[in-house]
């Protein structure tokens, strides 16, 4: 697929894939919202921008992986899928009913373009890990990058994957941490505080960044940095090492009343009246 590298062009996108996303959880009557809105600018920046992925050919060998750990947020990964060709951009509007491939977690048996069932939390790093040891026993041949959720990195089964990959020295993975702080119990500082996470990831030894998840430079640059072919994996310091990128972002970004009560919209849709209301923010939301 041909990539994107204006700017301004994948904010649009990015504007486009939000209003589709509030369209859906509207139209199920149930979902996601704010860690599928907190996600998807690193979601477009990956699927227009930097994956090697050929819509036309979904199983295509040496395609780049994307896992989604945090599965409930997969209306974001939906939209971009829909928005590249992957299926009729019609289907979205299927979120969740009956007989749909769009269930409320990934399925990648009945939907092209899903690398792994997800959404038991604290699993797919695993999977994730999995792939890209392959890759580099198979000589580089894709990348995988996996994004977990804050409130699932609270989960024993991601440290035990974290431990493994640096040791494992599987530089042809790249975990992104969607860090919007507030998961569906209350907000992750007061539920079990990953701080000091950046400190915590370097201690095991992987390659680490922190970014504003909804900045598209420090977004393309740290996506950049993260393939083994980059200069900066070749620096001594930094060979052979997995790339964890810390991500903050805000959950529920571009609807201001999601932002405004980050708990309160982790898991549910909005009415039929507030669908026009976070419509009308995106429209006129500012990168």
């Amino acid at each position: 697929m041909q990539r994107i590298t204006d700017i301004i062009a994948l904010q649009e996108i990015a504007r486009e894939l939000r209003l589709d996303i509030i369209r859906m959880l509207t139209e199920a009557g149930s979902g996601h919202p704010g860690g599928s809105l907190s996600a998807i600018d690193i979601v477009t920046c990956l699927y227009f921008a930097h994956l090697r992925h050929r819509p036309e050919e979904p199983n295509w060998p040496e395609r780049d992986r994307f896992i989604l750990s945090k599965g409930h947020g997969v209306p974001a990964v939906y939209t971009a899928l829909a928005k590249c060709g992957y299926f009729s951009q019609e289907q979205l509007m299927t979120l969740r009913k009956l007989e749909s491939p769009l269930q409320g977690h990934p399925d990648r048996v009945r939907l092209p373009g899903i690398e792994a069932s997800t959404g038991s939390l604290g699993q797919g790093l695993s999977i994730a890990l999995g792939m890209a040891l392959a890759s580099k026993i198979d000589g580089n041949s894709f990348h995988v990058y996996c994004m977990i959720g804050d409130g699932e990195t609270q989960a024993g089964q991601i440290w035990e994957a974290l431990m493994a990959a640096p040791h494992l020295k599987v530089d042809t993975l790249t975990v992104i941490l969607d860090y919007n702080k507030a998961q569906i119990d209350g907000l992750t500082n007061e539920i079990m505080n990953l701080e000091p996470v950046a400190d915590k990831l370097r201690a095991f030894n992987w390659n680490v960044e922190e970014i504003d998840g909804h900045n598209y430079s420090q977004i393309l640059g740290a996506l950049d940095r993260s393939r083994p072919d980059h200069p900066y994996k070749n620096l001594k310091e930094n060979r052979g090492k997995p790339t964890f990128i810390v991500a903050h972002t805000i959950k529920g970004r571009g609807v201001s009343f999601m932002e405004a009560n980050l708990v309160d919209w982790h898991g549910k849709a909005p009415t039929p009246a507030e669908c026009e209301k976070a419509l009308a923010d995106i429209r006129v939301m500012k990168y």
